[in-house]
Order: C-alpha cells, then sequence, then structure tokens
C-alpha cells in the first residue's frame, strides 16, 4: 500500500510538472505568435518602387514580423508565367541550390551551388530561431560547395551535358564568378580565389590561389564579384553581419561594402560602403557605371524600407546603418555616425519595393533575343520576402532605362507564379544571366531548376549606346583675363567689336 502512495504521488507530481511545462510551452508560443505575426502592409510594393518612391513613416518592431512561404517545388508539367512574348523552359534541373550562374564566352554555363555555411547566423536562441526560420524558407540546409557546368550543345535550350568541375576542396560556399585570360574567379564567403581554368574543360585540377581574404559569413554570406570591362580589377560585394549594427561595428568593419581589387599589384581598396546588403553587380553599358542591387533593412514594418537599384561611383556611401535614403534617419542605431554622414551619403536611384529581396542583376547591352519590349534596360531576380504580409517578390522583373542610361517607371514583370496563392511558394528566383542565344537564364535555388526565358522568332536587339562623352583636353595654360575668358567662349559679331 505504501508503494502505492509514494507511486500514485510520484506521478501526480510528473503530472504537475508536466502540465506546468506544456502551460509554460503554451504560453511562449502564444507570447511568439503574437510578437513575431507579420503586420499587414497598408501599400503595394509598386508604390515603394521608381526613382521615387514612397516612404512611410517607420513602426518599430522589437521581433520581426514572420512570414515564410514554405517551399513546395514545382510539378512536372508546372513552370513560372512569363510576360507576353516571351516562352520559358527548364533549361537544367536536379541542382543543390543553385545560386550565381556565369556565360563562359565558349557558351558553357558554371552554376554555384551552395549554402550559407554552418554556423553563419551565429549560437545562441535567437541564432536558433533564425536558423529554424530560414530552414522553412528552403535556406539552412548545408552547402553543396560546387561548381557544375552546363552544357546546351546543340542549342535547343535545354542543357544536355552536365559537368562537376569542382567540389569542396577550397570551396567553401562558393557564390561570385567571374572568367578572363584562362582564369576562373569564385568568391567563397571568407575570400576571393583563382583557379586556371581553360574554355572547353570539364573538371577544374589545379589549386585555388588565394587574392583577398574577406569577411566571413555573417548574416549575408553571398560574396558577388565582378570584372571590370578591361579585366583589370575584380569588384566584391559583402554583406553586413546584422540588421543594422545592432551587433557592434566591429564586427562590421569592411562590411556593408564593395571592395576593388587590383589584379596587377593585389592591392585592394574600399570603393563603396554603406550597401546593407549588395548582392548583383553590372555595368551599365550606356554608362560605363558599375551599378548594383541592394536588401535594405528590416524591422521598420512591412513597409520600409525600399530595397533599390543604383550606380555606385567610387567613394559613394549610401548611410547603412545610420540613415536609408539619404535623408531618414535610423533612430535605433546606438554606433555614432560618421561626421558630416549628412552631406555627403548618396540617394539610390531607383526603389525595388519593401522586402523583395532582390539578388541577380543583368544589363541588356545588345544581340540579346528577348523582344521590342525588352530592349533597354536590366533583369533582377527578387528572391521574396520573408518578414511581410502579403509576400512580395518571388519574381523576376525588368527595369526600363532611358538612352541616357538612367531607370525609369516601374518594374515590369517578366517570370511570376512563384507563388502558388497558399501561402506557399514553388521556387525561389536567385541570380540572372544570358545563355549564349540571348535568352534569358534564371537560377530557382529552393528548386534546384535553372529557367530560360526566350522569346520565339526575337531577332538580336540593337546594342545599347553609349553616352559617356569624350575626355575634355588637358589645359595647359590658364589665362584669368575677363576679355581672354569672353573671346574663348564666345564668339564675336560686328565690325569692330
Amino acid at each position: 500500500m505504501q508503494r502505492w502512495r509514494a507511486y500514485h504521488s510520484a506521478m501526480s507530481k510528473l503530472r504537475k510538472r508536466l502540465l506546468g511545462s506544456l502551460a509554460v510551452i503554451v504560453v511562449l508560443a502564444g507570447a511568439g505568435y503574437v510578437f513575431t505575426r507579420p503586420t499587414p502592409a497598408k501599400h503595394t510594393p509598386e508604390e515603394m518602387s521608381g526613382r521615387d518612391p514612397l516612404i512611410v513613416e517607420p513602426q518599430l518592431e522589437r521581433f520581426p514580423s514572420i512570414k515564410i512561404a514554405e517551399p513546395v517545388g514545382w510539378a512536372k508539367d508546372e513552370a513560372p508565367t512569363p510576360a507576353q512574348g516571351l516562352a520559358v523552359n527548364r533549361f537544367a534541373e536536379g541542382l543543390d541550390h543553385p545560386r550565381v550562374i556565369l556565360t563562359l564566352p565558349n557558351g558553357d554555363i558554371v552554376v554555384a551551388e551552395a549554402d550559407a555555411p554552418a554556423g553563419n547566423l551565429g549560437s545562441g536562441l535567437e541564432a536558433l530561431v533564425a536558423k529554424l526560420l530560414m530552414s522553412d524558407a528552403g535556406a539552412q540546409k548545408g552547402s553543396a560547395d560546387r561548381l557544375t557546368l552546363l552544357r546546351d550543345g546543340d542549342g535547343d535550350g535545354v542543357a544536355e551535358a552536365r559537368h562537376v568541375l569542382r567540389q569542396g576542396n577550397g570551396l567553401a560556399s562558393p557564390s561570385g564568378l567571374g572568367w578572363r585570360d584562362g582564369t576562373l574567379y569564385v568568391a567563397n564567403h571568407d575570400a576571393v580565389i583563382a583557379f586556371p581554368y581553360a574554355l572547353g574543360e570539364t573538371a577544374i585540377a589545379g589549386e585555388p590561389r588565394k587574392l583577398l581574404d574577406l569577411p566571413p559569413s555573417g548574416n549575408h554570406w553571398m560574396r558577388n564579384l565582378v570584372l571590370s570591362p578591361d579585366g583589370t580589377k575584380l569588384y566584391v560585394a559583402i554583406g553586413s553581419a546584422s540588421n543594422i549594427g545592432e551587433k557592434g561595428m566591429e564586427i562590421e568593419q569592411g562590411r556593408a561594402a564593395i571592395r576593388e581589387l587590383d589584379l596587377k599589384t593585389g592591392t585592394s581598396r574600399l570603393f563603396a560602403q554603406g550597401l546593407r546588403n549588395a548582392n548583383g553587380m553590372d555595368w551599365n553599358p550606356a554608362t560605363g557605371e558599375l551599378w548594383t542591387v541592394v536588401n535594405e533593412r528590416d524591422m521598420l514594418g512591412p513597409d520600409l524600407v525600399p530595397d533599390y537599384l543604383t550606380n555606385v561611383p567610387v567613394g559613394a556611401h549610401y548611410g547603412w546603418p545610420w540613415l536609408y535614403w539619404k535623408t531618414y534617419d535610423d533612430e535605433r542605431v546606438e554606433a555614432p555616425a560618421p561626421e558630416f554622414i549628412d552631406d555627403y551619403v548618396r540617394r539610390p536611384e531607383y526603389g525595388l519595393g519593401s522586402h523583395t529581396a532582390p539578388l541577380g542583376l543583368a544589363f541588356l547591352r545588345g544581340g540579346e533575343r528577348m523582344g521590342a519590349a525588352f530592349g533597354n534596360g536590366a533583369f533582377i531576380a527578387r528572391h521574396g520576402s520573408w518578414n511581410r504580409s502579403p509576400l512580395v517578390g518571388y519574381d523576376v522583373v525588368f527595369v526600363p532605362f532611358d538612352a541616357n542610361g538612367n531607370p525609369q517607371g516601374k518594374p515590369v514583370p517578366v517570370l511570376t507564379a512563384f507563388l502558388n496563392g497558399k501561402g506557399e511558394t514553388r521556387g525561389r528566383p536567385t541570380w540572372v544571366g544570358f545563355d549564349r542565344t540571348g535568352s534569358l537564364l534564371v537560377t530557382d535555388d529552393t528548386a534546384g531548376i535553372v529557367w530560360r526565358v526566350s522569346a520565339p522568332g526575337a531577332a538580336p536587339g540593337a546594342a545599347v549606346r553609349q553616352v559617356v562623352a569624350g575626355r575634355l583636353p588637358p589645359q595647359r595654360q590658364l589665362d584669368a583675363t575677363l576679355e581672354a575668358q569672353y573671346r574663348a567662349g564666345f564668339k564675336q559679331t560686328g565690325t569692330g567689336q
């Protein structure tokens, strides 16, 4: 009897503890829902896009609003919806998180298959929650660390040959890619490396050569790169390790920036800064300027802050973390701002909507076959939101440019229907480029597909006209007299004048 009473008492205590634990779990879950449930947006992405996007009052969030689109993949007979006059097909599939693509001069396509490096979000409860959320969105699954070559030898729009160029063995969450004169450049999350690689080879056997150490990992681990048109310099985009510097600005040294590497001397310099998470970079064919797309900050509400597309002059500062869109202070930032930052910070050129997460960027130059509707401008892959309701992004858009190399109007949908209308996503567009036929290639990382977007029957597009004027001749002699200035600048008329 005493044993029974002891057993009954023990079980009663255990039930109470279990009920108590369950109550705590329910309370925590309820609190988590209350704190993280998405605040509905009041404005459309179009209102926050273009040359003069709407900038609303901030809605401060102690915890980020969460709205995850679960990746469910594409059925065999499904595909994204292309714009009128375009067609879409699967160029390659069965890839492991394809991110960046590079088209080589011989038409071969190199794909970087990669995910975040282990531990990039740090440690502790916050990092655990972030990892779970990113896992729900299709990330944090482990990185393949692989470069794959795709070859469409017969030009039918489908890659019939696939070769693993290299896996691991010096690759660590590789993303940025570039090639010039027998050298393949790769941006790992922590370094820029180079391999000897001849066009047509189906494997990379040589040892990598480290060109530049990079700040490793962090919240934004992708490191894109682009070569200068003359091939003498390399530009590397490095995202921030945090949202607004809340982990301290020491860890942000060298981040939220674009760095320039001189390939001849091996020296590097900070080219531009204040770019929270710059990704795709490309050269504007009209002006010769470097342009990039940038993911702006979070936790200011569903309608702030518009991500953007902008040019990047040398020495430019775009305000992160202290300012956004040049004139708006982020009062949450505790680190003191640089002196006179208001005087020199730049305003972005073009809004792409808040939380759309633009990644890939590719300008039309001429010769592409995308149809008359897409003659001068840039294609952008928007990876999609995780903290906004309703969901935004998850598409490929086209930004028209005028004859002077400036973006105009609103983003034009090119590839849509990645979202299925049930709060789920079939895939997430990540990068853009062109194949040898002039069609658009789009990587879809969660679905493991490279899509090909073409305009059947389209003629090659006209070359974009350069608007950069020639250099002014050097002034060998200065004459400060008013008469000389007048005679040099104006044509005289009349007798005796």
